[in-house]
């Protein structure tokens, strides 16, 4: 696996950590922190190239949109499955305003294993864009 997708699946699962608590738990704030911590670094890391990516995939299917920090575009919630692939919600990533019909509420999401960015649409989901191995 390579450094970005171990970076992705750190803040996936510290996101799905988090999700388990409750505000009032002892350890939110410190997993919180540890979380935002994550998100920083992985934004230092990888964000100039993968805005740069996004920047390419926005102008391409949803131009009227504003490129976003590449974490924004990650899951906050997601299920694994039973064979290590991630399952995700409709209402996942970044809503977008999308070329073919503007009206509707179509999402880009930014994947680990491979890196890749799905765009969501009414009419499904489709591969935008894939890290070249």
């Amino acid at each position: 696996m390579n450094t970005i997708d171990a970076a992705m699946i750190a803040i996936l699962e510290k996101r799905l950590e988090l999700s388990k608590l409750n505000y009032s738990d002892e350890s939110y704030d410190d997993v919180e922190e540890i979380l935002h911590d994550l998100e920083d670094d992985f934004n230092e890391k990888y964000g100039d190239q993968l805005e740069e990516i996004l920047e390419k995939v926005h102008l391409k299917h949803c131009p009227e949109s504003d490129v976003l920090l590449p974490t924004a575009y990650l899951a906050k919630k997601f299920v694994e499955t039973e064979d290590g692939g991630i399952e995700i919600g409709k209402k996942e990533g970044v809503e977008v305003e999308w070329i073919e019909n503007p009206a509707v509420g179509a999402r880009l999401v930014l994947l680990p294993s491979p890196t890749r960015i799905l765009l969501m649409t009414p009419k499904g989901i489709s591969m935008v864009w894939e890290k070249e191995s």
